[in-house]
């Protein structure tokens, strides 16, 4: 017998006399004269139906066991479904107590409940879903920079390099216990990376355009809704560009590339969170009748950071952070400038000198001094990407980092601008910040495979 998987049987053109499908039963209805199987694989949110000969039916073949089935791939008569499996043996492989296994059949198990269970609500609909998007979605991230001529740079998980300003950092629990005897495993202290972007810059400075997409860390004591000990980010740079309107660009190809691809390999995993988990409001600007990924960015909205603290300024609501120049946007601040510009992503770009890294190119404007930075601000979530144009200028550069005392520790980076500079600049967007965004959740828990404070947890 062929082997199929759900999906390939689901959209299967002609039938087939010897079929063996595998998976776990998500439904049975045993009846007089027929019994009745639904079986899912994971590959597809639509499972199978299996018909089969009452006289198959054994007494652990319940709903969660994991069976093997083998037939004839046939017509259905239903309208709704292509093909269905006659059953010619059915062989349970694992059963599954349905007493005490915390999903229950034709239940709709809201996502504060599965998440109770990390190691088992990738059984649910509702997760197989999102494990299929995050699947595609990394794909297409992936495809989109190959396409564009970008190399793919794996940067280091354990560094010694902060990233000044993106984050609070986690030691190594070898290097926590060992500052306090002054010795570090790796001679200097070791941390969880929270952003490939300085190797980057090292790699760009040989291959003109790199991306990495990988695991960052920040250990930023909140159980918020919008707060990941662990979480993926897609970083690129890009050397010889001197706009921040490239950036920019990129910024908008990739969110409407990635997108697409979403919404044509995944429709029906899309629309089950459009229509049962996420507020149909909060996603309309993705999907709606009169719009798509493409056209989406077509009335965006650029403001400068000067000009969104004076729309927050004369706001007709009160804030709980007041808004002043030189004080870093809120997430509160993000969500009304994207209101207040008609709910379309919105890019604020020069950003305070002094509220920025020492990386960030330097404007020489004033008297309000300004770097070139820009956010990308989105409906319902606020900042999705954030990047700037690097300062690729030695005396500027050194400058900064003697004020700031950081001269021996960047020593490397400097030598960057010494042998072969050239303007650069490039971005960051959180992955799972994305798949909230274009999905409507409100739990950015919901949209990881295990919803403790990072994927590694389970419990």
């Amino acid at each position: 017998a062929v082997r199929l998987r759900v999906r390939e049987a689901l959209g299967a053109r002609e039938p087939a006399d010897a079929v063996r499908v595998q998976g776990w039963v998500h439904s049975v209805r045993s009846q007089k004269e027929v019994l009745f199987l639904h079986i899912n694989d994971g590959s597809s949110l639509e499972s199978l139906q299996v018909v089969a000969d009452p006289s198959l039916e054994k007494r652990d073949l319940t709903f969660g066991s994991a069976v093997e089935v083998q037939g004839k791939l046939v017509k259905s008569p239903h309208r709704m479904q292509n093909m269905e499996l006659q059953a010619e043996t059915i062989h349970v492989v694992g059963p599954c107590d349905i007493w005490s296994f915390p999903l229950k059949m034709k239940e709709r198990h809201p996502l504060e409940y599965v998440r109770q269970f990390p190691h088992l609500r990738c059984r649910s609909n509702t997760l197989g879903a999102l494990l299929r998007i995050r699947s595609e979605a990394t794909a297409g991230i992936h495809s989109f920079f190959q396409r564009n001529g970008y190399v793919h740079i794996h940067t280091p998980i354990i560094t010694s390099n902060d990233c000044e300003g993106a984050g609070e950092l986690f030691q190594t629990s070898s290097e926590a216990k060992e500052s306090a005897e002054k010795t570090h495993f790796f001679n200097v202290p070791a941390f969880l990376t929270v952003s490939g972007q300085l190797h980057l810059e090292v790699m760009a400075g040989a291959f003109t355009h790199v991306f990495t997409f990988g695991p960052t860390f920040r250990a930023e004591n909140s159980q918020s809704r919008r707060h990941l000990a662990e979480f993926y980010m897609v970083e690129a740079e890009l050397s010889f560009t001197e706009s921040l309107q490239d950036i920019m660009q990129v910024m908008e190809d990739l969110f409407k590339t990635v997108t697409s691809t979403v919404l044509s390999k995944c429709p029906h995993d899309v629309e089950l969170f459009h229509k049962y988990i996420a507020p149909a409001q909060k996603v309309m600007h993705v999907t709606g009748k009169n719009c798509n990924p493409v056209l989406l960015f077509s009335s965006s909205c650029r403001i400068s950071y000067s000009e969104a603290v004076e729309i927050l300024k004369q706001a007709p609501q009160t804030f709980t952070f007041k808004p002043e120049w030189g004080c870093d946007l809120q997430t509160e601040h993000e969500k009304y400038l994207v209101k207040h510009c008609g709910e379309v992503p919105v890019f604020v770009v020069n950003y305070p000198y002094d509220l920025k890294p020492f990386y960030m190119r330097d404007n020489e404007d004033g008297p309000q001094h300004t770097v070139a930075a820009v956010d990308l601000l989105v409906p319902g979530v606020g900042e999705l990407c954030g990047g700037s144009l690097r300062e690729e200028r030695l005396p500027f550069l050194e400058s900064r980092l003697q004020r700031l005392g950081l001269t021996d520790a960047y020593q490397w980076y400097l030598d960057l601008r010494k042998f072969g500079s050239v303007p650069h600049g490039g971005f960051g967007m959180g992955f799972e910040r994305y798949l909230q965004y274009i999905l409507g959740v409100d739990n950015i828990k919901d949209v990881i495979p295990f919803p403790r404070f990072s994927h590694s947890c389970l419990l």
